[in-house]
């Protein structure tokens, strides 16, 4: 069946539009319905439920939830239950793990004020308080197409066709796709979304912006005896097993009942084709001062998740006639704090009242200038300023220097002025890799099955389920460079990259075959920001595929 002969779409007319389930999406929709209970809005989420496809360390600054619903804290159901009550940072080498006082720390690195928990129960949690409002929430559904006026402005987006085959063709269960339209579109996607891309080249949003910066965040939740649980402990280290040219560290945070959340994140602006973050995450856990704290415990989750790491002068412009971005969409981490979910949240809630404020002046499918204009002197902008060199400090000197100098940085921007003025962020992530003849292959751990882990092992615990007969939603767009440059030139990366196990170089009599196995995806888009050739392009998949984290 051709695209002519294709039945129409129907279509659903909203106040409000929102791509996206997660906590800066939930948090413009309840918002947008405190401050009128008239507005009709849509929340669209590709998740088979909400906080399927939600992966966080996390320990979140409640300073944006205080704003939303002040008395959260008395409300029962409220997953966030542990406070943190003891803050640790440790230099790593292979043998010891050295104590950084906390003195030391920036005042803003203090996490006393912070909550441990699962931000995939935050956002399940928060979706029926939308609900309760009035908010319509849609899990299963991927927005796959923003659809324009003749004018250009955003008008709403599509939801994909159900019941495609690999090949292309219509099964019996075929279903076409929704049309949502809004007066507004809030995209809320997280990081490197793939309506979020198209906007910003559309309508040259990143024209005054730094490059995106990027890094894989890897987490594991653990089970552990007892004995060793210290609930309210978070640990944060740099160092061993990355050298000192590779960015990146662990974090562990002690909360709720005996449960260990454990994760690692490596900066994509490596530069070793060899590197596997998945592997170095592995053999972190084999660290003498981390190991014993696993032992006679059960793993229970695995996942991962690409993180937006350019901060301040990375973010694009956020508005655009008819619509906007919100949340990590747009960039709002703050790297040293290892924290996002505040800033998500304040971005959709600064959003949702210009909206409001626009629908109250009778406007529609404009440009919200007003929210561009305003993010930078609102909390979120003053948290993102404070911070802007470390991440450029740190991949310029390395992790030794880069840190100290980036530590130097946030206690001067205490006082209100910085030594180092605004860095810039250097070249793209995916242009950061050294070819392989540079490097020399890094022998991964082997895995014991109690500590240490394989993929595949680890993608079940994600509970990732595809519909295998669809089009593969990983699309490479020329595969004669895959295998001339990532193959040839980079030794395969995408193996290595990959926390999935997706890719693989199949060496067979006629040459090397490149495979894609697309049903062990987890959605971290790491693919989509390293490949060395912007080769690979992320899409989404049929509505409700990909992880089914439960409490991630």
């Amino acid at each position: 069946m051709s695209t002519e002969e294709l039945p129409p779409r129907e279509s659903m007319e909203f106040d409000v539009v929102i791509v996206g389930a997660g906590p800066s999406g939930l948090a413009a929709a309840i918002r947008l319905k405190q401050l009128n209970a008239d507005l009709t809005v849509v929340v669209v989420e590709k998740g088979s439920e909400v906080g399927a496809h939600i992966l966080s360390g996390a320990v979140i600054d409640p300073v944006s939830l205080d704003k939303l619903i002040p008395d959260w804290r008395e409300d029962a159901d409220c997953p966030l239950k542990t406070p943190v009550k003891t803050d640790k940072f440790y230099w790593m080498t292979a043998g010891s793990a050295i104590p950084l006082p906390a003195i030391a720390m920036p005042p803003l690195m203090n996490n006393h004020h912070c909550y441990i928990g699962s931000l995939g129960n935050v956002c399940r949690w928060l979706a029926p308080k939308a609900e309760a409002l009035g908010v319509e929430i849609y899990p299963g559904f991927a927005a796959v197409e923003v659809l324009y006026d003749d004018k250009g402005a955003v008008r709403g987006i599509a939801t994909g066709d159900m019941g495609v085959a690999k090949d292309g063709s219509h099964k019996s269960s075929y279903t076409r796709g929704m049309e949502l339209l809004g007066k507004y579109t809030l995209f809320a996607e997280g990081a490197r979304g793939s309506l979020t891309k198209q906007l910003i080249a559309k309508f040259s949003l990143d024209a005054d912006s730094q490059p995106p910066k990027f890094g894989i965040g890897l987490k594991e939740v653990w089970q552990i005896d007892p004995a060793k649980h210290q609930k309210g402990l978070i640990q944060h280290s740099f160092g061993w097993p990355l050298n000192n040219s590779t960015g990146g560290g662990s974090f562990l945070y002690h909360y709720d009942d005996n449960l260990v959340a454990v994760g690692f994140v490596v900066h994509l602006n490596y530069d070793d084709p060899y590197l596997s973050p998945f592997d170095e995450f592995q053999r972190f856990k084999t660290h003498p001062a981390i190991r014993t704290l696993f032992e006679g415990g059960k793993r229970l989750a695995y996942g991962a998740r690409a993180i937006t790491e350019g901060g301040y002068q990375s973010v694009p412009r956020l508005s655009f006639a008819g619509g906007a971005l919100i949340g990590c969409a747009a960039g709002f981490v703050n790297v040293p704090r290892i924290k996002g979910v505040h800033n998500a949240m304040g971005t959709g809630m600064l959003a949702a009242e210009q909206v409001v404020a626009a629908l109250g002046a009778g406007r529609a499918n404009d440009e919200l200038v007003d929210y561009e204009n305003g993010w930078r002197s609102s909390a979120v902008g003053k948290d993102l300023y404070r911070v802007r060199n470390v991440k450029p400090l740190w991949s310029k000197f390395g992790t030794i220097v880069g840190v100290a100098l980036g530590g130097i940085d946030m206690w001067c921007n205490t006082l209100g002025f910085s030594l180092f003025g605004t860095q810039s962020h250097a070249k793209p992530d995916r242009k950061t890799l050294d070819p392989a003849k540079a490097h020399v292959p890094i022998a991964p751990p082997k895995p014991d099955g109690k500590l240490t882990f394989d993929k595949l092992s680890s993608v079940f615990l994600s509970n990732t389920n595809h519909e295998e007969d669809q089009p593969v939603h990983l699309k490479v767009a020329d595969m004669n460079l895959q295998k001339t440059s990532e193959h040839d030139v980079y030794a395969g990366p995408s193996n290595r990259y990959c926390p999935a196990g997706v890719y693989e170089w199949v060496e067979e009599a006629s040459g090397p075959r490149y495979v894609i196995n697309a049903q062990n995806c987890v959605h971290c888009k790491t693919c989509d920001a390293k490949d060395p050739n912007g080769n690979i392009t992320w899409v989404p998949p049929e509505g409700g595929g990909g992880p089914n984290y439960e409490a991630m």
